[in-house]
């Protein structure tokens, strides 16, 4: 089996690692007293921000923030995943990498993950030879290269076609010798519902591989080429794929997205690569599914703002603003791009080209800016009208976590309006006063939870005191998974910076991933009556629900803090398993 580097091998590696030496491979530096100066490799910038320290052997960039050793360095730099790092550094410096022995658990965990990830490949090398040798795909060549898009273009996105029949990739896995349960795992195939084998998902589409930020493939996209429906069809989750977690295009767009500090997010999977063959390499795409609350965190990981370019009508709309509920409390400045109506960025540049989509970039429009319009124009042109449009705008300023911004969209709202700005200033403050107060409810709720619960619990959910779901979590993570509950800005903390960054065993994660899901936009006090609506879940969870706002009151901050660097630990130990 294999295994782990033990810490001290680690800590070996970190001393003996020259940081100048290694970072001058990449940026010309310059002594400044005890360091050393030079232009940031991950952000643009004409002077001087980024530092390296030989004698603490660390790298800090202060114009973007980024920093730690040489690890994280060659991480950022290359692309790399911990253990390719750990050995490019081991190798250098002369450090022997002895492996300690797995867990069972966890050496069946890594050998499915490999297999999975082997299967994919397998089919991804099926599809894209399909598509450029195979005569069926005659019409899929044809329809890409109407779109600009030649074998070379096909090759470099790794395009492929899923012939038009009911077992091409099913009988492809069988002369492969690929264990068709695996494949099923995948969603790549599937049982018939009559009679005997299996059928494969994706028929007669242009297929589009989806990786993960280690550049392996994790999943599919397939686009049909006539009119039929669905447009298009993704892979199933699976152990190695989680959408909600995965962003189209990111692999190959985090350094762009780290150097221009902005990322532009789009809906499709053409949209994304129209971008990138015209140049824009910070663009990516959801996998068929709206933003995330993981995919806040992960965009917030590479850019300090948020292009959103989704389509110009009522659906587009309504995800653009959804999106903004996800994004701003986050700290994360966002835009939105606009089009004209019908189009979108492959058909705008194919049209206009490239230099009249730098000016409609250059033009975007604060996401706020766009719903306080919309909302006004959309109200009637009387005093109750405008008064619950102006309401509705406020309800949405409480997002911002700057208050300059929100003073400043204060302002605009009172040019619009012809409201006065401090009747708005003192309503916006009766906005966060009655939140406050739902807070304050919800604490007193959960802290007289234990003499008498607000909401009785199904029966099923003290099963889980025994039962086989709660005995997987840790003292720790049952604890903050209740804080999750009745903490609301500690649950806002979770959403923003993401599950994995608290919880490292999958379990918890999708637990706490549930939870978050469950309890969006719920009143405060009423977090156990949204529950009730899944008593599948509150029977995971550890009994009893109790809270103690007085208890945790202080602590719930150095609580999120403690997860977070156990969390950081388990997974960097996790990864060099990996080797």
């Amino acid at each position: 089996m294999k295994g782990s580097i033990p810490d001290d091998k680690i800590q070996q590696m970190r001393d003996g690692a020259d940081m100048f030496e290694l970072v001058s491979r990449y940026v010309q530096l310059k002594r400044s007293g005890a360091n050393y100066v030079g232009l940031c490799p991950f952000h643009s910038e004409k002077s001087p921000s980024f530092s390296v320290n030989p004698g603490r052997q660390i790298f800090k960039c202060f114009g973007c923030g980024v920093g730690g050793d040489a690890f994280e360095f060659l991480m950022k730099i290359e692309g790399l995943s911990f253990p390719e790092a750990a050995r490019r550094i081991a190798g250098e410096v002369g450090v022997d990498i002895e492996e300690t022995q797995l867990s069972p658990e966890e050496d069946r965990r890594r050998q499915e993950r490999d297999r999975l990830q082997r299967v994919n490949a397998v089919a991804a090398e099926f599809f894209h030879r399909q598509l450029i040798e195979s005569p069926e795909a005659e019409a899929c060549r044809q329809y890409l290269n109407r779109r600009g898009y030649g074998k070379t273009s096909a090759a470099e996105y790794q395009l492929g076609y899923a012939p038009d029949r009911w077992d091409a990739l099913t009988g492809h896995f069988r002369q492969q010798g690929v264990e068709l349960d695996d494949a099923r795992t995948l969603g790549l195939i599937r049982r018939r519902d009559k009679g005997e084998g299996d059928y494969d998902l994706f028929r007669g589409r242009l297929i589009f591989p989806i990786h993960d930020l280690s550049g392996r493939i994790v999943a599919f996209g397939g686009r049909i080429l006539g009119d039929g429906q669905p447009k298009y069809i993704n892979s199933t989750e699976s152990p190695i794929y989680h959408k909600g977690q995965v962003l189209f295009g990111l692999f190959g767009a985090r350094q762009a997205i780290r150097q221009a500090t902005e990322v532009i997010l789009v809906e499709g999977y053409f949209d994304q690569l129209a971008l990138a063959r015209a140049g824009v390499g910070n663009a990516v795409a959801t996998c068929g599914t709206a933003l995330t609350v993981e995919h806040a965190q992960l965009l917030k990981r590479y850019a300090k703002r948020v292009l959103l370019l989704f389509d110009n009508d009522k659906a587009g709309r309504n995800a653009t603003f959804k999106a903004m509920e996800l994004l701003l409390p986050g700290g994360l400045e966002t835009a939105v791009i606009e089009l004209d109506e019908g189009e979108d960025p492959d058909s705008f540049l194919q049209k206009r080209g490239k230099e009249a989509f730098a000016e409609r970039l250059q033009a975007a429009r604060p996401v706020l800016e766009l719903y306080m319009q919309e909302q006004l124009a959309s109200a009637p042109a009387n005093p109750s009208g405008v008064s619950r449009a102006a309401q509705q705008v406020l309800e949405k300023l409480v997002l911002l976590p700057n208050p300059l911004e929100v003073d400043l969209s204060l302002k605009e709202l009172a040019q619009w309006t012809e409201i006065e700005v401090d009747l708005l200033r003192q309503q916006l403050e009766q906005v966060r006063h009655q939140q406050h107060e739902r807070e304050a409810r919800s604490r007193r709720s959960a802290s007289s939870s234990e003499i008498a619960p607000q909401v009785p619990l199904p029966a099923e959910a003290n099963l889980a005191v025994k039962g086989r779901s709660a005995d997987k979590l840790t003292p720790a993570d049952g604890k903050l998974l209740k804080m999750i509950i009745f903490e609301k800005d500690g649950r806002g903390q979770v959403e923003v910076q993401g599950v994995d960054t608290f919880f490292f065993e999958p379990f918890a994660c999708r637990l706490a991933s549930e939870l978050l899901q469950q309890l969006a936009g719920v009143v405060p006090g009423q977090e156990l009556t949204r529950l009730q609506q899944r008593p599948e879940l509150l029977a995971q969870l550890p009994m009893p629900l109790e809270y103690d706002s007085v208890e945790y009151a202080g602590v719930w901050r150095q609580m999120l803090e403690n997860n977070r660097r156990k969390t950081a630990d388990k997974r960097r130990r996790q990864q060099v398993k990996d080797l």
